[in-house]
């Protein structure tokens, strides 16, 4: 990697948390982006000026700062539309992250379209956002919730979800990279098998969305959900893209100000797409804090960012395989090319815990614990992994210090057990 394609170099002078060299022990690692995203400055900016010089309600207000504050949020919606080439900004619902967003769509979607003997489907490796609100609207409406398993190296079995997909299946709701494994799921093929037999395709995106193009027309997809905080905006914001004739077809998820076109005191009517799913005040600073976002990452280039962190990841696995005793979860690069940028390991006997405290006294952030994926971890029948992510601000240099202080770590918690 030379000089010239070296992202870190570029962009950490403007990250205020990386604006430092990179050779010094004293200064804070970060790999743990998995986790959230650190902030630039221009998304820094943009909430400050928002709440300096632009606050004020959206939609409601006749004066001239409310209708700045309108023009900045609305045009955020569009940035956001583009980023996914969404067909309108109308498919595109603002919520307060992705889980809301996956809530949404079970809730309005599922509680007015299933019933006792449909079934949705989805995987071994989904995050508990993508899993827990399927159990409740499987506890509700009576429909049955099925798991597809996944192979020896981490990866989806396609083979599985064709023998579970049937006239029964109404939606298929799949991660996209796995926050865990790194697997990179074929989503293409997937929508294919899905729409094959009726069923819909929802998208949880947050572990892609920062690393790769992500194109809702030729994944062909019917929902997809997205988090400001994994993608360097703010947190507390998010949102859920889909189809709108199908999002036409669903009721609203929650009532209140804003959502409504006409209100009496016996019934309400609805306004229309998006404001339909966007009761009361949204985080209006927040949005255009992510819309910032886009636009940075834009100016990178997700391809070259994509690029980058694929050759990084490789390098990651490298070091990290010549330690003793290391096991890792999911494909190696050298079986998937365009996995997920991050590392999930666990050296048997000691707990990941141990791993990160140890590594944190060295001002090395990883992530340690079960990342929010326990049925994954029961079936592999551990309790706990330790994790390492990367972004575009990620150097070689990093990478070869946290190699060397997980080595030491490990050895110095063997001697001392």
């Amino acid at each position: 990697m030379n000089q010239k394609n070296d992202l870190s170099k570029q962009t950490r002078k403007d990250f205020p948390l990386f604006r430092n060299k990179l050779d010094k022990k004293n200064n804070l690692i970060y790999l743990d982006h998995a986790a959230t995203s650190q902030k630039p400055i221009q998304v820094i900016e943009a909430l400050k000026n928002y709440y300096s010089f632009q606050n004020a309600n959206v939609h409601r207000g006749a004066h001239q700062l409310s209708a700045k504050a309108t023009e900045a949020f609305e045009e955020a919606r569009q940035i956001t539309a583009n980023f996914i080439n969404a067909e309108s900004s109308n498919e595109i619902i603002f919520t307060r992250n992705a889980t809301e967003a996956i809530n949404l769509v079970a809730y309005s979607w599922g509680d007015s379209k299933l019933k006792e003997g449909d079934e949705i489907l989805i995987s071994l490796m989904e995050h508990h956002s993508n899993i827990v609100p399927w159990q409740l609207l499987s506890q509700r409406t009576g429909c049955k919730l099925r798991y597809i398993g996944i192979t020896e190296t981490g990866e989806l079995n396609l083979e599985d979800l064709r023998t579970k997909i049937s006239e029964k299946t109404k939606l298929v709701s799949l991660v996209h990279v796995s926050n865990t494994l790194g697997t990179c799921n074929p989503i293409g093929e997937i929508t294919k098998i899905a729409h094959s037999a009726g069923a819909l395709v929802l998208l949880d995106a947050c572990q892609s969305l920062a690393h790769r193009k992500i194109n809702v027309k030729s994944l062909n997809v019917d929902f997809l959900a997205g988090s400001s905080h994994k993608i360097c905006g703010p947190t507390g914001c998010g949102f859920l893209w889909g189809r709108e004739n199908i999002l036409e077809s669903m009721p609203p998820f929650l009532g209140g100000g804003e959502m409504i076109e006409n209100v009496s005191l016996d019934k309400s009517t609805w306004a229309d797409l998006p404001f339909k799913f966007e009761a009361g005040t949204p985080a209006i600073g927040e949005s255009i804090g992510m819309a910032t976002a886009i636009s940075y990452l834009e100016s990178i280039g997700l391809e070259n960012i994509s690029a980058y962190e694929e050759e990084l990841t490789a390098y990651l696995f490298e070091k990290l395989s010549e330690i003793e005793d290391i096991n890792f979860l999911g494909p190696m690069p050298s079986q998937q090319i365009n996995r997920g940028a991050l590392a999930t390991f666990y050296i048997k006997g000691i707990h990941s815990n141990d791993i990160s405290e140890l590594l944190d006294s060295s001002n090395i952030c990883i992530r340690s614990g079960h990342h929010c994926c326990q049925p994954l971890h029961k079936y592999y029948g551990i309790k706990s992994t330790a994790r390492a992510s990367l972004s575009f601000t990620s150097s070689k240099e990093e990478i070869d210090f946290f190699s060397q202080e997980l080595n030491s770590s490990i050895e110095f918690i063997k001697q001392n057990s």
